[in-house]
Formats: structure tokens, sequence, C-alpha cells
């Protein structure tokens, strides 16, 4: 065990306290001496500033908590690696007082650290900001470290490297794990401890095992029948193994079932949202009772075959426009930061969404037609393709790609919210989030995006539907907006709200369920 005051090998442990390092570590064949590093550097700025060793004055408090040692060491840290001495960490700053220190990281590595923790985007962290980047990122190392101490013995081995990522469906070789076994282990044991890990990680950006272990896929698990989400990340592992596509696979045949079974509340949702106005108010109720009344039980799934059908190619172009993208913005990283996701994310959904709307359009004429107008999807298309030529496919169009800007970004930002609100309040001896928390987290945020949204949407599908209502002007996007205000208020523009809200959560929960069922079927062992 290191005792306290000494050369300690971690990177930092003289910045936090060992309350909780201790809580991990196991016998250390490596005994205390070892190379010089930051933290022996820290603790004798500490003893030549106030003349005595301030580590033992007071009882360690953790770092969540912290306490009068723990800032004083961390000013200690800040004014070091503050070369220029402005009250500021820049990348240049980072790079030359690592150096200093005998830590060498890579100009990228650093520029991650502090865009990861400059909150108010001058370029560089402030004292606050520097805290509460060391704090988080410490916090979250520390999930990471206990949900991959499958022994819970406070030693990472290769196999338990192998079996956390095997259960998050990346398939790694035992070479592989050693790999990165070798690159933390610092006294040969070819184990880590926590120490060792925290080391390792603590100034480099989350990457490849962290990222991988804190991030939670949702777009690909949750369908709302809007594909408007970012699509999700996939770690270079799943690429190289084929189990990317057995999850789009798993994902499109759950968006299928959670679709057809939420179709009935789609329906009314589109006819809600092109007949229902002041004068014709139509409730829940009284739009299904006109449903079945006009052609059966079996209309109420109008137009959800095109639903499904599309599913599949706008997945596909969506996956490969957003990895083309990723390349083009000059990332090779596993894991993108949350604006980078965003533009990648939106201009892959506008890429998609360009290429398969006429099938937006065939969807929602299907959905408004009559009992017998059309024989089916071949014949819808022919007779607007014959009474409105090719432009009809695309009415709408600009509302519809619109509409995908401020859906991904709140949903996103909002998801990313609740994620961290989670791994900071209740995560304690695992990063894994458990069933209820991920469908909470991406129902919320997907009824967030929605909201958002559903006006642009509002006037895509009335756009969409112009041609097919006899005696209905054509207008044009601002024109129908302004329309709409003037005749039925703001009110106007969210007609039909309430069965678009109401299929959210039973969509979220089935489309949940058989995503799951088909990773098992598919061979994916992954949460």
């Amino acid at each position: 065990m290191h005792n306290k005051g000494s050369f300690v090998s971690p990177l930092l442990s003289g910045v936090f306290c060992q309350c909780r390092s201790e809580e991990y570590q196991g016998s250390d064949p490596g005994g205390g001496g070892g190379d010089r590093t930051l933290s022996s550097t820290l603790h004798a700025a500490s003893v030549s500033e106030h003349g005595h060793d301030d580590c033992c004055d007071s009882p360690h408090q953790c770092p969540v908590c912290g306490g009068p040692e723990q800032e004083h060491r961390l000013k200690v840290l800040f004014q070091i690696l503050d070369v220029n001495r402005d009250g500021g960490i820049c990348v240049n700053d980072l790079t030359i007082g690592l150096k200093k220190l005998g830590v060498h990281r890579t100009e990228h590595e650093l520029m991650k650290v502090v865009k990861a923790g400059d909150k108010d985007l001058d370029g560089q962290l402030d004292f606050e900001e520097f805290v509460h980047y060391l704090r988080d990122h410490e916090k979250k190392l520390r999930l990471v470290f206990k949900s991959l101490d499958k022994k819970n013995d406070g030693r990472i081995d290769s196999q338990e490297i192998m079996q956390s990522l095997r259960d998050l469906g990346v398939h790694m070789s035992e070479e592989q794990a050693e790999k990165i076994l070798k690159s933390m282990d610092k006294n040969g044991t070819m184990t880590i401890d926590w120490n060792e890990w925290r080391d390792y990680h603590l100034l480099h950006p989350a990457e490849n095992i962290p990222e991988i272990i804190l991030y939670w896929k949702h777009s690909t698990i949750f369908d709302v029948g809007e594909s408007m989400m970012v699509p999700d990340e996939f770690t270079a592992e799943e690429k190289k193994t084929g189990m990317w596509w057995r999850h789009l696979v798993a994902g499109g045949g759950a968006g299928a079932v959670s679709r057809t079974c939420t179709a009935p509340l789609d329906r009314l949702k589109v006819i809600m949202q092109v007949h229902a106005s002041r004068s014709n108010t139509m409730g829940i109720t009284r739009g299904f009772a006109q449903m079945i009344r006009e052609g059966g039980l079996r209309s109420l799934w109008r137009g959800n075959g095109m639903n499904v059908v599309k599913i599949a190619p706008e997945s596909a172009i969506k996956f490969m426009a957003y990895e083309q993208i990723k390349r083009l913005i000059g990332s090779n990283q596993e894991t993108l930061g949350i604006l980078e996701r965003f533009v990648a994310g939106s201009l892959a959904g506008a890429i998609a969404q360009s290429s398969i709307y006429p099938m937006e359009v065939l969807k929602t004429r299907l959905a408004l037609g009559r009992t017998g107008q059309y024989t089916g999807i071949v014949d819808c298309a022919k007779n607007i393709f014959k009474k409105e030529g090719l432009a009809a496919f695309y009415k709408g169009y600009i509302p519809n790609v619109l509409g995908i800007i401020p859906y991904a970004g709140i949903d996103l930002a909002v998801y990313e919210t609740l994620k961290n609100s989670w791994l900071q309040r209740f995560a304690i001896d695992s990063a894994d989030p458990g069933v209820f928390v991920l469908l909470a987290c991406g129902t919320m945020s997907s009824t967030c995006g929605q909201l958002a949204s559903y006006p642009l949407a509002l006037v895509r599908t009335r756009m969409q539907a112009q041609a097919s209502v006899e005696g209905s002007p054509q207008m044009t996007m601002s024109g129908l907006f302004r329309h709409i205000v003037q005749t039925e208020g703001a009110i106007g523009l969210y007609r039909g709200l309430a069965p678009n809200f109401m299929k959210v959560i039973p969509a979220v929960s089935i489309s949940y369920v058989v995503y799951e069922n088909l990773k098992i079927s598919l061979g994916v062992q992954s949460r």
C-alpha cells in the first residue's frame, strides 16, 4: 500500500484524497517507489509552501465533497500548469507544464481535454472549469473501473476487459486486451489497479474503453415513428466484426413492429393535422369513430405499409452518410463530441430524408386516402405522378428538412443532460443505467425533440396533402404558417399533438423489447 505523503505512482493521486483510491487498491508489488511524477511534485510544492506536511493535518475527504486540503492541492496543480500565469490553462500551457513534469500527451489529446472542460468557450480552462473537469472526469473513470472490475478485487485483468466489452457487443481478442493492459500497467503485474487506471486516463480525454462503457445507444433502440434522431455511434470493433449491421437490422425490425402497433394513433395524428380546425374540432374518440365508420378496423392501419418499408433504406443511407461526414469533418474518433454529433447527424438525416422523401409523401397520401381510392402503394404513386407531376413527391420538403435541426439538437442535448445528471447523482457501482433509466431518458428526450419540431412537421403534412384536399389553396411554407396562425391561432400549429404523444411511451417500450429479443436472435450480446 502506498503511504500517504510519500511518492505515489498515480499521476494525480496527490490532487485527490486517498479515501476512495484505497478502496480499490490491493497488494502492490511495486511498492511506493518509482519515478517522480506529478503527485510527488505537488506534495513537495505543498510542503515547500507551508513548511510542513499538510496531508496529516486533517482527515481526508472524498473528491466529491472536496475539502481544504483538496482545494489547496488543486490550486497547486493549476499554478504548475498555468505556465504564463494568466489565470487560464490553454493547450500550450498543458503541453509545456506536463512536459516539465515528465508527462507526455499529444496536442490532439490536450485539445480534447481543454474542449471537454471549457464551459465558456474561451479556449482555456480557468480554475473553476479545471476543478470541475477533474472531479467530473475522475468520477466517470471510477464508474468505468467498477464496471470493469467483475471480480470486485480492486484490479482489472485481460479476461475482465474481454468480458465487459463482450457484454456490450464488442469482441476483443486476448492479445488486444493484453496490449491495452500493458499501456497502463506500471509495475508489470499485467493487472491494473485503480491508481494505474486513473493515472493513465485522468489527463487523457476519455477514449476507447471509458467511452464505450459510458456510451448509451438510443437512436437504434428507440423508434417513435419519426426518423430524425442523430445516429448511434458504433465502435471500430463493432464495425470490424459486423455487429453494426446486426444492431441496425435489430433496430429496423423493432421499428417495424413498434410502428405497426401504434399505427392507428399515427394515422389519427395525420388526419387531425390536416382536417382539424376551429370549426371542425376532432377529438381522439371522435377521430377513431370516423375512421372505423369510413373503412372498418382495417383502415386504422392505412399508410402503415409505406411507413414500415421506408425504415430500411432510410436507416442504411443515414448510417453511411453519417460515417462519411465524420471523415469529412476530420474526425477519426470512435465517439464524437455532442456538437460534432449534432452537425454530422443533422446532415446525415437531411441526406437520408432527401433520398426517401417521396415515400413520406406516399405515406401521408395513403393515410388520408378514402376507402377504395388507391389499390396500393404503386397505384397511389401512379395517380400522384399522373395528376400532379414529379414535383408533388417533394411537397413539404423544406419544412421537413428544417425540422431535423430542432429535433436532433434538442433530443441529443436533453438525452446527454439526463444521462450526465444520472451519472453524477445516482451512479455508484456501475455506469450501466438499467432498462428503466434508459427508457425514461429516451422517452423524455424524443418527446422534447418532437415538441420543438412539431409546427414544422404539421406544415410539412399539410403541404403534402394540399392537392389531395379538394378546393385547398396551394400555399408555400411561410404562407401556410401565416394562414394557420391567423385562422386558428398558435394552437393550430399543434393539431394532432395528443395522439402523437400518446404513442411515444408504447412505441419506445415495444421497440426496446423487440430490439432486445432480435439482438439475441442475431447473436448480439449487448445491453
